[in-house]
């Protein structure tokens, strides 16, 4: 049985094994990934799939400014343990993703994506043709999804990150010197 739920701080290093494992190491040098650099995903849209306490699965949502027309998310990456390739794992995660966000009152979501796989859950190329990433992306994978119509009816211009920047984490040996000239 494979259970949905909040990522945990516990997950990360899982996380990042799949990930690597889906995407590779090309994945740090796409667009979307310089607007997530630095930010923690939006609040209570991290979701991990488990089975058997294994992460299998991972779908995040991050905050932006979809140009002139205000708030968005960002989703991705989603991925899914090559293993359990087609059988619905993604469309959980993303039903998930998507309601939840729905039901936390965001308006819209872009990603950078296969266009007919997305398209299932409402994502168009249309929604988003008025705005750009601050990077080199592939226009046809742009796609945009509206949680309340017309949120990005009028959307143009430059998608930025908006989200709550991450924690500066301190190597260990300079946190304890830290902490001795502290004292």
């Amino acid at each position: 049985m494979i259970q949905i739920r909040d990522e945990h701080a516990v997950d990360v290093s899982a996380r990042e094994r799949l990930l690597d494992a889906c995407f590779g190491a090309s994945r740090f040098a796409k667009t979307s990934e310089r607007l997530r650099e630095g930010r923690l995903p939006a609040r209570r849209l991290a979701f991990s799939a488990t089975r058997r306490g294994r992460l299998v699965g991972t779908v995040r949502l991050w905050n932006v400014a979809a140009g002139e027309a205000g708030d968005a998310l960002l989703l991705g990456p989603l991925a899914v343990d090559p293993a359990l390739h087609g059988q619905g794992l993604g469309k959980v995660l993303m039903h998930a993703a998507l309601g939840r966000a729905e039901a936390l009152g965001h308006a819209a979501v872009l990603l950078v994506g296969d266009a007919p796989y997305y398209a299932r859950f409402g994502f168009s190329q249309a929604l988003a043709e008025g705005l750009c990433l601050p990077g080199p992306f592939a226009r046809e994978r742009f796609l945009g999804l509206e949680l309340r119509a017309g949120a990005l009816a009028d959307a143009a211009g430059l998608v930025r990150a908006t989200g709550a920047r991450a924690p500066v984490e301190i190597a260990p040996a300079f946190a304890a010197e830290a902490r001795r000239q502290a004292a």
